[in-house]
């Protein structure tokens, strides 16, 4: 993984982890790795050129089908936006 690679992987999961965050834990930093199984395929979408749209529509997925709650598709557009423009 180039530098830019691992600095672009790492504001993803930085972002999934301050403002995704659908179950509401990113206050108690020792169970920060929540997420993290999540960032590889975020990570993929990005560097494979998904826009925001598609993103979104993955981190949506997630909380409706894996982590089966409720899902609020607006938050998930604007997260989805600031990783694409990671």
């Amino acid at each position: 993984m180039t530098f830019t690679e691992k600095r672009i992987y790492d504001a993803i999961d930085e972002i999934l982890w301050k403002d995704w965050d659908p179950i509401g834990i990113n206050d108690n930093e020792n169970i920060r790795d929540e997420y993290r199984s999540y960032t590889p395929y975020v990570f993929r979408l990005k560097m494979t050129g998904a826009d925001a749209v598609k993103i979104a529509e993955h981190l949506h997925g997630l909380v409706l089908e894996n982590m089966g709650m409720q899902s609020d598709l607006e938050h998930c557009k604007a997260v989805a936006r600031k990783i694409y423009n990671v």
